[in-house]
């Protein structure tokens, strides 16, 4: 199924938010002075990568 404008332009943004969030998720690995920073990252990226997949499907 072809993607509209408006759903390119969002799948963009996300995989901009994923890589980004996925250096901080570097960065808060060697630094393991907040733990819950390493999964909090880890549920962003998830949570982007539904959002890629919820609009592919439509």
């Amino acid at each position: 199924m072809s993607l509209n404008k408006k759903q390119k332009k969002q799948l963009d943004v996300e995989r901009k938010k994923i890589a980004k969030l996925q250096q901080l998720l570097s960065a808060a690995r060697q630094q393991t002075d907040e733990p819950d920073e390493i999964a909090r990252l880890e549920s962003e990226i998830a949570a982007c990568r539904e959002r890629i997949d919820a609009i592919q499907d439509e």
